[in-house]
């Protein structure tokens, strides 16, 4: 069987122009026509389609516990690891670069592709087509979710890293916080010192602001460790 009709077999969706899973499946290494706008969509609708399958099969759960349940589910190398699943590798189209240096097989290309397939399914098929798709490749995962929460915040993951690099913990700094007293904004720092790392965030609480600070130094050090 062609390799695009493999892939449109696990995903549970046959495309009717093939170009726009083409796009999909161009990595920006190959010029200005690739799948970053398409990643950008299927990013939107994942993170919407798992929230709203966690909010009812976890209704135990409070806001923090699914937000913490949703990031893992969400995250660089949960992607990669569906897209893993789906051999998009064989099918990614990749500048001479990339494919040099094996981009086909970096995760956080092919958590990019994945991203833009589901942007894609949605562009023609709607958000009913998407959201089958995400549930289809996620029944796995839904169907053995923790009983109860192990995840790890994104404060205590970055500790936890840093420590077991032998380097200073992060520091976070209250920058400043605008807004009437019932919707404040706070805007935090956060910096790691020893690798010249820092970064703003904002939230509607302090700890809200310091947990999406320290998410992004993460997702910047996963990446570094990827390339």
């Amino acid at each position: 069987m062609n390799p695009e009709l493999q892939l449109q077999k696990k995903l549970g969706y046959r495309f009717s122009d093939p170009e726009l899973l083409d796009a999909a499946l161009t990595h920006r290494s190959v010029g200005a026509r690739n799948n970053e706008r398409l990643e950008f969509l299927g990013d939107s609708i994942l993170n919407f389609v798992v929230a709203a399958q966690l909010y009812h099969l976890r209704s135990h759960y409070n806001e923090g516990q699914l937000t913490r349940l949703r990031a893992n589910l969400v995250r660089g190398e949960t992607l990669a690891e569906i897209a893993r699943d789906l051999e998009l590798g064989a099918l990614l189209k990749l500048g001479s670069g990339e494919l040099k240096s094996g981009g086909f097989k970096r995760s956080s290309i092919l958590a990019d592709a994945f991203e833009a397939v589901i942007g894609a399914i949605y562009l023609e098929g709607g958000f009913v087509s998407a959201e089958k798709a995400i549930l289809h490749l996620y029944a796995n995962r839904f169907s053995n979710l923790p009983d109860s929460e192990p995840v790890k915040d994104p404060k205590t993951n970055l500790q936890e890293l840093l420590q077991g690099r032998g380097l200073g913990l992060p520091d976070y700094q209250l920058i400043k916080s605008y807004g009437e007293a019932h919707a404040k904004t706070f805007v935090v720092a956060c910096e790691i010192t020893s690798l010249e790392l820092k970064v703003q965030s904002q939230g509607t609480s302090r700890r809200k602001a310091e947990q999406a600070a320290a998410a992004s130094l993460l997702a910047q050090l996963e990446t570094a460790s990827e390339n």
